[in-house]
């Protein structure tokens, strides 16, 4: 069994399963029912499924007037064999994008294993943000995943930051460090 819960912090400011415009709206969850596996090791009912075996999320936090979504990952992100990022884009940021959210940020320090495809969806994920001053920002990657994230490429699409401290803050100063890191790597 996997324990590891989601941040859970910020839930006095932001609960996606009360959020009408969430893609989780409605969901009802267990404390004590562990249901979910990651390769048969059950992980906390907390974590959401999205239609991926191997990959789970849990939106943190939203701000539908600054645009932004901070979604946090945990497990195997599989582009090869499960084609996860296809599965994140159409059933849950796709959702959110046309709800205005632009800029997102995946904390990924629970995604032990990244196995890539093409960059297809990468992509076409950035230019539709883009399009409207959007970016999307992958938070503490292990090392591991990060140099397969970086040999297939992907940062031409997503920028990879180190933000260990993320926890410590409000999320709308983690939404403002990641902004202005994002506005210091365009310079």
């Amino acid at each position: 069994m996997q324990d590891i819960e989601p941040y859970y912090n910020w839930r006095h400011l932001y609960i996606a399963e009360e959020d009408p415009l969430s893609p989780f709206y409605g969901r009802s969850y267990s404390e004590f029912e562990f249901s979910h596996t990651i390769y048969n090791y059950y992980i906390h009912p907390q974590w959401d499924d999205f239609g991926s075996r191997t990959l789970y999320m849990k939106i943190l936090f939203v701000d539908y007037e600054a645009n932004f979504a901070i979604i946090e990952l945990i497990g195997e992100w599989n582009d090869a064999i499960e084609n996860d990022i296809m599965t994140l884009r159409r059933d849950v940021t796709d959702i959110m994008y046309k709800d205005g959210i632009t800029k997102f940020i995946l904390i990924a320090e629970n995604v032990l294993n990244f196995h890539s495809s093409d960059d297809s969806y990468y992509e076409e994920w950035d230019q539709q943000v883009e399009d409207d001053g959007g970016w999307i920002v992958v938070l503490d990657m292990p090392e591991q995943s990060q140099y397969d994230f970086k040999k297939a490429r992907l940062t031409n699409y997503v920028g990879l930051m180190d933000f260990p401290q993320w926890r410590s803050l409000k999320p709308e100063v983690v939404f403002q460090q990641v902004d202005n890191w994002i506005l210091r790597q365009l310079r």
